[in-house]
């Protein structure tokens, strides 16, 4: 199909671009911009009043696909991915089997290519079996198509360990995605240690459980010249620790989520098991370090970390539940909401942070809508105004604190290689 995107705002951080402008899609790649543009046999899609973007990339999903499809799987994983405006995510691999091998990673990048709704990549196991003894193949990770490793979910145990694991890394030019906790401190804890975990008898996990484990990494990173990528930062200390390293030079990248700029650890009140996630939700002080982290260029990305599980699997005691919330569906309002619209950032600044540079840290020609690139896209009205409601999402999963929030920023159509893969009047 040919389309011409008639008379959008047209925001690239990639050519520092934005203006009203016409987008020609031809052949599945961005054909050409301009004004007044007009090509037989193409369809037009008026987007005047409307934002049109480079398509979202999602550093962090979990697909739960193979072995854990009754959470989500790759095809109903796609379906909230193109209703979010994303067009490429990361999966990670701590699956059932985990993606600890070739055959693993190929499976995941053939079915997402299958379901054609987005451009699905995949992470590899740090180690074998995610059981932190053994250093998986990782060259064979690579040649497989895996665009990093990591142990997301558990941290590498042995700091001896996670540095041969950076060493290997850098041979073969891949990013690291730490998942940095210090289990030891962690120790049977639910939610963040504070008044409110005191409140509701809850046992803590203190923030150090984070910030020390990120520091480590950090160092050993910085210590081997290796690309770390520090995933879900939540908490002040681990933030100015990635500040400090990248100020003497480290090849250090981290991401947050919009859970973790949006919310407090408050949400936990009444014992909201939607409201408990890995890392937790912190207090106030952390909330507006990420927000600070996020302003001056220390947090480098926004992830969601998509956890999608069953309702059985969260409507149980607090300290039983599972971890995790969904969040492909409303991490761009969210970020309009919290971020672009009390005047954090700019609404160019949040696309840079949700799509060119991600493009950029996993290494693909991707988050751009220069001539030639790909057509991944997403039209958006940054101004409608809506109440989330979970019951509504493509994804298997509904455990969103969320549901029943107001948020700015309705995606309209998400374009994924030159075809549109989602319209606001389908889901």
């Amino acid at each position: 199909m040919r389309y011409i995107i008639k008379g959008g705002r047209v925001i690239d951080p990639s050519q520092q671009l934005d203006e009203v402008l016409d987008i020609l899609i031809d052949d599945g790649r961005i054909a050409a911009l301009g004004k007044g543009l007009a090509a037989e046999d193409a369809e037009v899609i008026d987007a005047g009043g409307k934002v049109v973007a480079p398509g979202l990339i999602d550093l962090h999903v979990h697909f739960r696909e193979p072995g854990l499809t009754y959470k989500e799987d790759i095809a109903s994983g796609s379906r909230a991915a193109a209703r979010g405006g994303v067009t490429t995510v990361v999966c990670m691999p701590n699956t059932d089997p985990v993606v600890d091998h070739p055959a693993l990673v190929k499976y995941v990048m053939e079915k997402g290519r299958a379901v054609g709704l987005t451009n699905v990549l995949t992470t590899g196991c740090i180690t074998k079996g995610m059981k932190s003894e053994e250093l998986s193949e990782i060259g064979d990770l690579k040649e497989a198509g895996a665009v990093a490793i990591t142990d997301d979910g558990r941290p590498v145990l042995s700091s001896g360990l996670m540095r041969r694991a950076l060493e290997y890394a850098k041979m073969f030019d891949m990013p690291v995605m730490s998942h940095s906790e210090d289990l030891s401190l962690v120790d049977g804890g639910s939610m963040n240690e504070g008044e409110t975990s005191t409140r509701l008898g809850l046992r803590g996990i203190p923030k150090t459980a984070e910030s020390v484990a990120v520091s480590r990494d950090v160092l050993i990173a910085e210590e081997t010249g290796a690309r770390l990528h520090v995933c879900h930062v939540s908490t002040k200390n681990s933030i100015e620790a990635v500040r400090a390293a990248k100020k003497r030079g480290a090849k250090i990248t981290c991401e947050t989520a919009p859970h973790y700029f949006s919310l407090t650890d408050k949400a936990c009140e009444g014992f909201c098991t939607n409201a408990k996630m890995n890392p937790p939700l912190r207090d106030a002080e952390d909330v507006a370090a990420v927000i600070e982290g996020l302003m001056d260029g220390t947090i480098d990305a926004i992830a969601t970390d998509h956890a999608p599980h069953h309702r059985d699997e969260k409507e149980v005691e607090f300290d039983k539940a599972l971890n995790g919330i969904v969040g492909l569906e409303t991490s761009l309002p969210l970020g309009i909401t919290h971020l672009v619209r009390p005047g954090k950032l700019t609404l160019s600044q949040l696309i840079e942070k949700m799509s060119t540079v991600p493009a950029k840290i996993i290494g693909i020609d991707r988050g751009s809508l220069q001539q030639g690139k790909i057509a991944d896209l997403v039209l958006f009205d940054p101004e409608e105004k809506y109440i989330i409601h979970g019951d509504d999402f493509a994804s298997k999963g509904r455990n969103t604190p969320f549901d029943g929030h107001e948020v700015y920023g309705k995606v309209l159509m998400t374009i994924s290689e030159g075809k549109v893969v989602y319209t606001a009047a389908c889901r």
